[in-house]
């Protein structure tokens, strides 16, 4: 796509995204059909499922050759990234959405041929929308980011998953230590927009594609590395250990996490 295409594209799923999310906050109070899925702690809402569908029909009237996976299933069994694909997350953050009515978003990315090309993000609630990609930069609403200073861990906050640090995965008691502090927001979505506002240096989290999909774009626009902790790139058809970081901090986490020299 060329620059006029990309900038259509990010404005149709500007829209779609804002208007799921006035669909989501009318519907708010609303009674709740709760469902589990892996776990206890791992909830689906009839309002996921539903705003997934939405999405997902909004993007096949106007990109139909395009395939689109979904996190609730409404989507393609998809098992290539040729040509344009888009991935959905509905609601991330759902327990959060059940419990708090808060700190959720909606997320969506598109790819061509396997490269990250435009993200966004809709923090629901508050109504602040990130989007962008390396075509066009990184904006909260129509205001443009800038790249995040690279701090070395000791100088900022880490978001991490939170099975990760009850378990001490990857020594992340010494990671607590280490950094300024640890934050666990139970969204990929809001605390990809911690790491884009520069609120914290890094997160670690184990993702699903639909989770990693739209924060990839922007972050790597602003220059962090996205990639798997070991450092391999990742595989955007499979789940995985993720780090979102700054350079200094990417290697401060590895030194920690994996035993590695800085």
């Amino acid at each position: 796509m060329d620059k006029a295409e990309t900038a259509l594209l990010a404005l149709r799923m500007r829209d779609w995204v804002s208007q799921a999310g006035a669909h989501i906050r009318h519907h708010i109070h609303d009674p709740l059909h709760v469902q589990t899925k892996s776990s206890r702690k791992d909830l689906v809402t009839n309002l996921d499922k539903q705003t997934e569908r939405d999405l997902i029909a909004a993007i096949r009237t106007e990109y139909p050759q395009a395939q689109i996976m979904g996190e609730e299933g409404s989507g393609d069994h998809v098992t290539d990234l040729k040509g344009l694909v888009f991935f959905v997350d509905p609601i991330d953050g759902t327990m959060n959405f059940v419990k708090q009515k808060y700190n959720f978003a909606i997320m969506i990315g598109a790819y061509i041929d396997g490269a990250p090309h435009v993200g966004v993000i809709l923090n629901v609630m508050r109504q602040e929308l990130y989007w962008g990609g390396p075509q066009l930069g990184v904006f909260k609403n129509e205001t443009p980011i800038k790249a995040v200073s690279p701090l070395s861990l000791a100088d900022g906050l880490f978001g991490i998953n939170s099975g990760m640090l009850a378990y001490d995965r990857y020594h992340s008691h010494q990671l607590f230590k280490t950094s300024a502090g640890m934050r666990i927001l139970g969204s990929a979505g809001i605390e990809y927009i911690q790491l884009l506002e520069g609120r914290q240096v890094a997160y670690l989290s184990h993702l699903a594609p639909w989770d990693v999909a739209a924060g990839r774009v922007m972050a790597e626009t602003l220059g962090m590395s996205v990639s798997r902790l070991d450092g391999h790139p990742l595989d955007m058809l499979s789940s995985g250990d993720v780090l979102i970081a700054t350079a200094p901090t990417v290697a401060d986490i590895r030194a920690i996490a994996l035993d590695q020299p800085r």
